[in-house]
C-alpha cells in the first residue's frame, strides 16, 4: 500500500468519505480533475487498498439499534487458546461493531449496538457463554457528540 498521496488524492478521499455514491463525473468535478484522471486515481487507490471498500451508513434508529455500548474487558487469561476463543466470539456476534485490544489497564474495548438495555443483557449472556472473561463493565452512550467514519486525510 502506498502512503505517497498527493493533495488531489486527499481531496478525492475526503469527498468519497462523505459520499461514496458520487459518480466519477460528479467526483471529478468536485476535485477539479478530468473524468479519466479522477477514475485512474480512484482505481489506483482501490488497488493499493487505500480505499478498502465502499459502504452504506445505516441510521441505527431506523433499524432499532439505538443503544450504543462500550464494553470494557479485563481478561483473566492471556493464553493463545483463550485469545482464539475470544476472537471467534467477537467475530461471530454481529452486535459487536468494533473490537480493540488495548494497552494499559483494560485488555479489550468492544463497541456494541443493540436496541435497548434488555437486548444488551441478552448479548452479554451470549458473550460470557462463548468465552470466559475476568471482568466486564459496560458504559451506555447517552449522547453522540461526534460519531464519524471519516478519517482526517
Amino acid at each position: 500500500m502506498t502512503k505517497n498521496l498527493d493533495e488531489t488524492d486527499r481531496r478525492i478521499l475526503s469527498r468519497l468519505q462523505l459520499d461514496a455514491s458520487l459518480s466519477i463525473d460528479e467526483l471529478a468535478e468536485k476535485v477539479h480533475l478530468s473524468r479519466n484522471a479522477c477514475w485512474r486515481r480512484v482505481k489506483r487507490m482501490e488497488q493499493d487498498r487505500v480505499i478498502r471498500r465502499k459502504v452504506a451508513l445505516v441510521d441505527p434508529a431506523a433499524v432499532n439499534l439505538e443503544l450504543s455500548v462500550f464494553v470494557l474487558i479485563r481478561a483473566n487469561s492471556h493464553e493463545p487458546g483463550w485469545l482464539g476463543k475470544f476472537k471467534s466470539a467477537v467475530t461471530s456476534m454481529p452486535e459487536i461493531v468494533g473490537a480493540h485490544r488495548m494497552s494499559g489497564e483494560l485488555d479489550y474495548v468492544l463497541r456494541v449496538r443493540v436496541a435497548d438495555v434488555k437486548a444488551y443483557d441478552a448479548f452479554y449472556q451470549r458473550l460470557i457463554e462463548k468465552v470466559e472473561i475476568g471482568d466486564v463493565s459496560a458504559s451506555f452512550v447517552m449522547e453522540d457528540l461526534k460519531d464519524t467514519t471519516a478519517l482526517p486525510v
